[in-house]
């Protein structure tokens, strides 16, 4: 019996262990579109926004004030300190701000992401995608994930 208690005990103190690390999510839209298709899952680590590099897939909790999913799944395109890229119109600063980041989805026609929200408050950003866990058929020359 004492056994049974302890491994139990073990098993759930691994189980909130991984949930502090690792998130796993599914993603709702086409705005990642070619890279990820809606009802991928991905595998994320989490970590701090101050680790997070250009070119990254990032998952950030959504602002409270916007109709958009609960998570959202962009790549990243600047971060703190770094030059504003050409095309985002929705800021008017020269560098990204401290606590802030620059994401975009990879199919701009359907993404709703800096080019018209401005920045993402880097506090809420969950972790980076580490894996895809397609749903759907492997593309061929598609790797699924940039560094």
């Amino acid at each position: 019996m004492i056994w049974a208690l302890t491994a139990a005990v073990l098993l759930a103190g691994l189980l909130a262990w991984l949930r502090s690390r690792w998130l796993v999510v599914t993603v709702s839209g086409p705005s990642m579109r070619p890279t990820l298709q809606p009802g991928d899952r991905v595998l994320v680590r989490r970590r701090p926004a101050r680790r997070v590099r250009v070119g990254q897939i990032v998952v950030v909790a959504a602002e409270p004030d916007l109709a958009v999913p609960q998570r959202v799944v962009k790549r990243v395109v600047a971060v703190p300190g770094d030059p504003v890229p050409p095309g985002i119109t929705s800021v008017r600063d020269e560098l990204v701000p401290p606590a802030r980041l620059l994401l975009l989805g990879d199919n701009a026609r359907e993404s709703l992401d800096s080019r018209r929200l401005g920045y993402y408050d880097a506090g809420l950003m969950l972790g980076v995608v580490v894996r895809a866990m397609s749903t759907h058929p492997a593309r061929p020359g598609s790797s699924g994930i940039a560094s």
